[in-house]
């Protein structure tokens, strides 16, 4: 047993570093069907277990993996919205570094959980200090991955960047997290930055359909396509809406997946902004305040979805720039948990104004 550090020789400005504006996303599902238990979450199960694996934006992955199969991996910063394979990508660097003992080679910490400065000085510092130990003619550094990392507070990336500088030799700090203005200028540059975009509807599709076949789940193609919708370039809430809908009924078809979410059919939708700007304002309130009970719909979710037919409708731009300025407005009131039947009475009022509006410029 030979106690050795790893000659990994990185931090030069030869890295090639080409995909560093790229919008790469990877996402999960490889083969991987391990855990066979019912309660399993879809999102663990199907997390692809290499980089091979890691199905989308196929050029940032490709350079992670170059980069570690010559021996010469920098410091990573991952960043991009929930859902786009972040984690999965690191993961599967330490399952291609270190083999089935990668855990005794990484450090993992969420860092909403542990993100204070007392971290960085114990956990982090003495799990770098320490050489590791090789048990093959490769010697391998360490790994400290760092999830959340801009739920970090400032003094505690100030020590970190330290840290990173003094540790260099042995250990390789992945960072990741949803909002890179979070994270200060100065770890930022001792970083390679790679932005994982949200996955387009090509991608989530393909996952889907390998779940579901994998499954032997009975899905409509409106089903499918709902799923897709929304899940927003978010593999992890696409898997695990099906999963849900898939607890709640054999058969997942789009109202299935509607109901199982909450959020309103897309004829609700329709049906609710054909009383907006056709009906009169008593009329209107009355109507889709009762349909919103009896579904059970978030007027927040109604906003946000009338506001995206607003963009179909054809109209003078001057309209619909007041029309999706005033939604924005009421879907700001609401989310500080203003009163639904005022806010309600505030979005037919905004109607109303965008009708007139209407009515004027067609005279």
């Amino acid at each position: 047993m030979a106690e050795t550090i790893s000659p990994m020789e990185i931090d030069s400005n030869k890295t090639p570093v080409s995909s560093r504006t790229d919008k790469g996303k990877s996402v999960f599902i490889a083969g991987n069907t391990s855990g066979n238990g019912k309660a399993t979450p879809w999102v663990e199960k199907y997390r692809p277990q290499s980089l091979d694996d890691v199905a989308a934006h196929r050029d940032i992955v490709s350079t992670i993996d170059r980069l570690t199969t010559e021996n010469r991996l920098p410091h990573l910063l991952l960043y991009g919205p929930p859902g786009t394979g972040k984690t999965s990508t690191i993961l599967a660097v330490a399952r291609k570094l270190y083999g089935a003992q990668y855990h005794n080679m990484i450090l993992e910490l969420n860092a909403s959980d542990d993100r204070g400065i007392d971290v960085v000085r114990q956990q982090i510092q003495d799990f770098a200090s320490t050489q590791s130990l090789s048990f093959g003619a490769k010697a391998s550094v360490k790994l400290v991955l760092l999830d959340e990392a801009d739920a970090m507070t400032k003094d505690a990336q100030f020590a970190l960047r330290r840290v990173i500088e003094k540790y260099t030799k042995s250990t390789r700090f992945a960072l990741i997290c949803n909002h890179v203005n979070k994270i200060i200028p100065a770890l930022q540059s001792r970083c390679t930055r790679f932005r994982f975009a949200p996955l387009d509807e090509v991608h989530v599709t393909d996952r889907l359909k390998h779940v579901i076949k994998a499954e032997g789940l009975d899905v409509e193609d409106s089903g499918l396509a709902a799923l897709v919708r929304l899940s927003n370039g978010d593999m992890r809430k696409a898997l695990n809406i099906l999963q849900s809908t898939h607890m709640a009924s054999q058969q997942i078809t789009e109202e299935a997946v509607y109901l199982c979410t909450g959020n309103p059919l897309p004829k609700d939708v329709e049906q609710i902004s054909y009383w907006l700007l056709n009906e009169q304002f008593s009329d209107s309130f009355k109507r889709i305040h009762e349909i919103k009970t009896r579904k059970g719909l978030a007027l927040v979710d109604i906003v946000r979805e009338v506001t995206m037919f607003v963009f179909k409708i054809k109209m003078p731009s001057d309209v619909r720039v007041q029309l999706i300025n005033d939604l924005a407005d009421i879907e700001y009131r609401l989310s500080f948990g203003c009163n639904d039947k005022l806010q309600l009475g505030s979005v037919i009022a905004t109607f109303t104004r965008a009708r007139s509006a209407l009515v004027a410029a067609a005279k």
